[in-house]
């Protein structure tokens, strides 16, 4: 008989030599499991320009919810004795030409252009998210005439989408809101439907089919959940977009109507001063120019976090 062929319980014991414990599990590679989100957020991290950006909006964020409800002074109360008084203890950033505290009121215009940003990007994800959606899974000629709508709405000037809102509704937050999202959408829903009609196709999603899986089933818990990388990007890069439109309507004066501050309206009131007090114009400028820069600095690292591609 072989040595291959003698039975086990006739091998002599002092053929086995017993492992030590610090000798068990040397092949064992110990490595801390980590979900989907905690691999982003760690290859988040490490893009510094990004980290800031988000400590930076963050900061913003908190300081326009507190600065107004702590400080003596509202964003409407006028003091013409103060007119145009420059950067002091009592003024940190000075006064304007009717004497209301900058600070307070560019805080305060942070609260609406920071809303107007993120609810006109939520808005947009909503409705591009299911367009789109809709228009990829299923396709044929349903797609064909969702998308010529599309490129019908696309096609039009979007400040004629404002002033006709304008007209309708007045100069209010809504109408803002409403005006952005009549067609800031449309991006989005293009790139959902070229997500959904590129995954539709792969094996899970074949599998959930044949499984007897709703449509809807399929395309909101398989296809956009597995392209949340580039919407999640998408949405924060339509953020700064939507701050720099209402900005700009309401530094040509059809946006957010006065005494109500926002970046925008205060760029506008600056702006007759700008040779005489030039410093009234920077504050609302910096905070537009800082804010959008954040944005992009994180869509940026949020593209690199989430694409498993750029590890």
């Amino acid at each position: 008989m072989t040595e291959q062929q003698i039975p086990v319980d006739r091998i002599p014991d002092e053929l086995f030599q017993k492992l030590d414990d610090s000798e068990k599990n040397n092949e064992f590679l110990a490595m801390e499991s980590k979900t989907y989100v905690q691999d982003a957020w760690n290859h988040f991290k490490k893009n510094k320009l990004a980290l800031i950006s988000l400590l930076f909006l963050a900061v913003m964020v908190v300081l326009a919810i507190i600065v107004p409800m702590v400080s003596p002074y509202t964003y409407d109360g006028q003091d013409l004795s103060l007119r145009n008084a420059m950067p002091g203890l009592d003024h940190l950033l000075g006064t304007d030409k009717f004497g209301r505290d900058i600070l307070v009121r560019l805080m305060y215009g942070a609260r609406i252009s920071l809303s107007v940003g993120f609810a006109a990007a939520v808005i947009n994800l909503c409705i591009g998210v299911v367009y789109g959606g809709i228009c990829g899974y299923f396709g044929g000629k349903l797609d064909m005439v969702l998308m010529r709508i599309a490129d019908i709405i696309y096609s039009i000037p979007s400040m004629l989408y404002v002033i006709m809102v304008m007209l309708i509704f007045g100069s209010n937050i809504f109408s803002v809101l409403l005006a952005i999202s009549v067609s800031g959408w449309i991006g989005m829903a293009r790139q959902v439907r070229t997500q959904v009609m590129s995954l539709k196709e792969r094996e899970y999603a074949q599998a959930a089919r044949v499984m007897g899986a709703s449509h809807k089933r399929i395309l909101f818990q398989h296809l956009i959940v597995n392209s949340m990388g580039p919407i999640i990007v998408n949405t924060t890069l339509m953020v700064p977009e939507a701050i720099f439109t209402e900005a700009f309507l309401a530094f040509v004066g059809v946006g957010i109507s006065i005494p109500q501050s926002s970046w925008g309206t205060m760029a506008n009131e600056a702006r007759s001063l700008i040779q005489t007090y030039p410093i009234q114009m920077l504050w609302p400028v910096l905070a537009i120019s800082l804010t959008m820069l954040s944005l992009n600095f994180i869509g940026d690292g949020l593209n690199e976090a989430l694409d498993p591609r750029k590890h």
